[in-house]
């Protein structure tokens, strides 16, 4: 399993962007995804997880309301788009792969990981 994520950069406060993650796996299997993330000086934390069919979805308290998870399995991508971003969403962004969805929210839950995509908000 290979996940590459994308689509991070600097944004303005109050503005969006939409991360990716393309996910190189078997096609019959029905993996569960998540989101991380990482800011300066801090440890990992949970953002979002989804389920295969895409149905069930859980967030963290913070971004409640603001973030959205959603996947393509035509596409083996799986999104975040982010919403009303705040200057504490500045992290490095990381997509993160499960044989299949738990609703765990810890990282060594988490088989696979892509590279990382940096987001940074700016006030």
């Amino acid at each position: 399993v290979q996940l590459q994520a994308s689509g991070g950069g600097l944004v303005q406060a109050g503005g969006s962007l939409t991360l990716s993650c393309a996910v190189s796996v078997r096609t019959d299997s029905t993996y569960g995804m998540g989101w991380f993330r990482q800011a300066p000086g801090k440890e990992r934390e949970f953002v979002a997880t989804i389920n295969w069919r895409g149905e069930t979805t859980l967030y963290t308290d913070p971004v409640k309301g603001r973030f959205l998870i959603s996947r393509d399995n035509a596409k083996k991508t799986v999104y975040l788009q982010m919403n009303s971003l705040k200057p504490e969403d500045t992290a490095v962004y990381y997509c993160a792969y499960r044989a299949y969805y738990s609703g765990r929210t810890t990282s060594d839950d988490y088989t696979y990981w892509g590279q990382g995509t940096l987001v940074t908000v700016s006030s």
